[in-house]
């Protein structure tokens, strides 16, 4: 007759000392609990949504681009100088975001910031195998963006010009007004969001399925206890308490 002992749902083999899950069953757990999964995932997804939004400020993303070449004198391009043109690149992404570059910007548009602030916000990046440096710049005002990159640009050329003795940085592309917002991306976070409701709840479920060492059958005595089985008592669920109460009598 089975009786109320308990084992884990990963059984455990004392003779190997290794614990075995069952797959199969924890896929039929989680199938279980598909609606409430979705329904996780659905309420996750539209509070990420909203939250995104209407509660996160955007920002935005104005780009300039410049184009600097090293020429000697007044001679022909040479492989040499397309070389340390590629080379330099780095140097001209940190004389643009240099403190002299920067805080010209600040004090030339009257911005409320300073200069560690303002680096946060400008980022410099340079193509595979060009010399094309683009400068990008994020604000909460797209109009104040699109100022901010073209001042840095001006300031920056003239920097570049005076300290690695260059004759001309060319401007490639002039920044111009940013009409969609950069961040925050609202169908991706609302994508993640969904995701992680339901991702939460399978965990959920999982962990409850593993630690729930109840035996339910007697095929579960004799998995677990390698313990036959001698009978099984009935018990209906559909029983009445009254009924319960005049059979104990």
């Amino acid at each position: 007759m089975s009786t109320e002992n308990q084992t884990p749902q990963a059984a455990y083999s004392p003779s190997t000392d290794e614990v075995e899950i069952d797959l199969v069953e924890i896929f039929f757990v989680l199938l279980g609990r598909l609606p409430m999964m979705l329904a996780a995932g659905l309420l996750a997804a539209l509070a990420f949504f909203l939250v995104s939004k209407f509660l996160i400020p955007p920002t935005y993303e104005s780009t300039t681009k410049i184009y600097i070449l090293n020429k000697q004198e007044n001679t022909n391009v040479t492989y040499t100088d397309l070389q340390m043109g590629t080379q330099l690149t780095k140097d001209y992404a940190e004389l643009i975001q240099s403190r002299f570059v920067l805080e010209e910007v600040i004090e030339q548009l009257g911005l409320d910031t300073d200069y560690e602030e303002m680096k946060k916000d400008v980022s410099v990046t340079t193509p595979t195998d060009t010399r094309i440096i683009a400068i990008t710049v994020k604000d909460r005002d797209p109009a104040q963006a699109m100022q901010i990159a073209n001042a840095v640009r001006e300031a920056s050329s003239a920097h570049i010009r005076n300290v690695m003795d260059i004759e001309a940085v060319n401007v490639v592309e002039t920044a111009d007004m940013p009409t969609e917002k950069a961040s925050p991306k609202v169908g991706m976070l609302t994508l993640i969001g969904g995701f992680l409701g339901v991702f939460l709840v399978a965990v959920a479920a999982i962990v409850a399925f593993l630690m729930n060492d109840t035996l339910k059958t007697s095929e579960d005595v004799e998995r677990y206890l390698d313990l036959s089985t001698l009978a099984l008592i009935p018990l209906k669920e559909g029983e009445t308490k009254s009924r319960k109460v005049a059979r104990r009598r």
